[in-house]
């Protein structure tokens, strides 16, 4: 741990030279990870980090340095390096630091450095098993595995300030290869919390989320191929938020608004989106994966309504990039360790509910398509455009879900696409993964409820849509 006293001195040492702003950000994380594949461990790790990340701001310009050399000397001799960036007269001094207090919203009751790797590994076996008892020689790779981390964060800043978090979190994932004449698909399954390994005996049971992850692999095998062209989608809940969080999420960050990168630049208060659609980020959600109590430049955790009714209310902002638009932070700066730089990113981004059931939306649906889960795709916030494959979906015909197609690739832009839902459930829930970006990998959770966009382009190998 790095102590106030040296802290101070650390800082002082750093705004020499004219910087505006300093900024250091101690880490001491440990965690272990392990998988099973076919049946056999094949890794069993632990994984530690320890060190310090230092940011100087002045004006528009942002350095950054990392080590993890934790001596007075090494960490003095960071400080010095990089404020040679500047050439100026000191304009701040940091005489004292004061500690802020969060609310712990995600306590975790009995911490994951307490289970053994055995128990671990059996909770991983339960789900392999599942799999195994199916006999079915489709199947020809399975994949379990757990990790969890234990992160303790310090951040020390030239505005007189202190923080600390303590956060664990755990996942538990399957993944599954299924082949056969017809070709392979493959089938994830992985939730995350930031709750102990109670978590996955009674919420997310690990022989319930392996046989899922296989059985939609074994369904889509045998499934035919897609269809092709303009037709109405509707979007499951959950993890169908990915498609909001990669082609909406994304533009309505600081480090694409605030350069004027993003389709959403300047169009804060117009409207966006269908009057039925209002979309949130909030860090604040209990024991969520994507949850954080304070972010990782010191401000706290906040709900941020984004699209309220259609209009484009506000955006998820740093500090940093918040210079360029006049805003202060509203604590959405992440990053995934201490050797990368902060940058606005998402926590829990979602659409919320309307007032349809998914019944209903799907009986109002004649001819169209059923995208349930995704496996990737690209987008480019500049314009908004994107492309995902579709890893379940099916048929909608005569209000009704039919037979399930394979090869699905949804195709449009972001910014037109909000403005095409034209029915929205009542079903919310969210789904755990991992976004990359600048600031390296973080937890995320996406989500929505169900939903129908009017028109989208859909790619597929189907011929046309019947």
């Amino acid at each position: 741990m790095v102590s106030k006293k040296l802290a101070i001195e650390v800082l002082n040492e750093a705004l020499a030279t004219g910087a505006d702003y300093a900024e250091i950000f101690y880490e001491d994380s440990h965690g272990y990870s392990l998988s099973i594949e076919n049946g056999k461990v094949e890794t069993s790790t632990s994984q530690v980090a320890n060190g310090v990340g230092l940011r100087l701001l002045k004006d528009n310009q942002c350095v950054y340095g990392y080590t993890n050399d934790l001596s007075k000397k090494g960490l003095v001799s960071l400080a010095q390096s990089l404020r040679s960036s500047f050439k100026g007269e000191r304009k701040i001094t940091v005489e004292k630091l004061d500690m802020i207090r969060a609310k712990n919203r995600n306590p975790v009751v009995n911490s994951y450095d307490n289970v053994s790797r055995e128990e671990k590994i059996a909770l991983v076996r339960e789900g392999i098993s599942a799999i195994e008892e199916l006999k079915d020689p489709r199947i020809v790779r399975y994949i379990g595995s757990f990790v969890n981390s234990h992160r303790f964060v310090a951040i020390f800043n030239s505005k007189g300030k202190w923080f600390k978090r303590d956060s664990e979190f755990g996942r538990l994932a399957y993944v599954t290869v299924v082949a056969n004449q017809n070709g392979f698909e493959t089938g994830f399954e992985g939730p995350g919390c930031q709750q102990d390994i109670s978590y996955f005996r009674t919420v997310k049971k690990p022989r319930e989320v392996a046989l899922k992850a296989a059985k939609t692999a074994l369904l889509m095998l045998d499934a035919k191929e897609c269809p092709s062209g303009k037709m109405p989608v509707v979007i499951g809940n959950g993890w169908g938020g990915v498609l909001f969080h990669e082609s909406c999420g994304h533009p309505l960050e600081a480090s694409a608004v605030s350069r004027g990168l993003s389709c959403f630049s300047g169009k804060e208060g117009d409207m966006i989106a269908s009057p039925i659609v209002s979309a949130v980020d909030d860090s604040t959600i209990p024991n969520a994966w994507g949850s954080i109590d304070i972010d990782d430049e010191g401000n706290l955790g906040e709900k941020r309504l984004l699209i309220k009714n259609g209009k484009l209310v506000n955006f998820m902002i740093d500090d940093f990039n918040g210079r360029r638009m006049n805003r202060e932070g509203n604590g959405s700066c992440r990053r995934q360790n201490y050797k990368y730089c902060p940058t606005s990113r998402m926590s829990n981004t979602y659409i919320c509910n309307g007032k349809n059931t998914p019944e209903e939306i799907i009986a109002a649906t004649k001819l169209g398509l059923y995208a349930v889960g995704f496996n990737g795709g690209s987008v480019d916030p500049t314009t908004g455009e994107f492309n995902f494959g579709c890893s379940e979906a099916y048929i909608i015909r005569d209000g009704k879900i039919a037979e399930p197609v394979k090869g699905a690739t949804l195709i449009g832009h972001g910014n037109e696409i909000l403005k095409k839902i034209d029915m929205v459930g009542n079903d919310l829930a969210l789904a755990e993964g991992m976004c990359g970006a600048a600031s390296g990998s973080i937890r995320t959770c996406v989500g929505q409820p169900t939903l129908r966009v009017s028109e989208i382009t859909v790619g597929g190998r189907g011929g046309e849509l019947k």
